[in-house]
């Protein structure tokens, strides 16, 4: 969850249109995000199927937008400007997320490998 707080506060020093004013309220916006999305969010999924089916997933991205801007009004000293910049802030977020997971779980002793996931050389015979 802290990895989480910390990408929050990296995406908020991306984007202009969202305002934190503590690392304190990333720890809390992080601990929501990850309650709603345990709880509302595969609730909004269900519901949504046959929209995210048609749009071919690209509906899930307004569920994240919704799911931010749920947080941004409870969570004070969290502000998000608006739908589109909860949307924009999901997608930061990802990217941020992924780019810092991934240099955490190489720094944990695995070895990075040069060959794409799920690609095996048959042993030489």
């Amino acid at each position: 969850m802290l990895i989480l707080a910390l990408c929050i506060t990296v995406t908020d020093a991306v984007m202009s249109s969202v305002t934190l004013d503590h690392f304190s309220t990333a720890i809390w916006v992080a601990l929501l995000l990850t309650l709603l999305n345990a709880t509302i969010k595969p609730l909004l999924i269900l519901l949504t199927i046959p929209l995210t089916v048609v749009s071919m997933g690209l509906f899930l991205l307004v569920i994240n937008a919704v799911v931010i801007l749920i947080a941004s009004s409870w969570v004070g000293g969290f502000n998000v400007e608006g739908f589109w910049s909860a949307l924009g802030f999901s997608i930061v977020l990802t990217l941020v997320s992924s780019l810092l997971n991934g240099k955490s779980s190489n720094s944990q002793g695995r070895k990075a490998s040069k060959e794409p996931a799920g690609w095996h050389m048959p042993p030489k015979g």
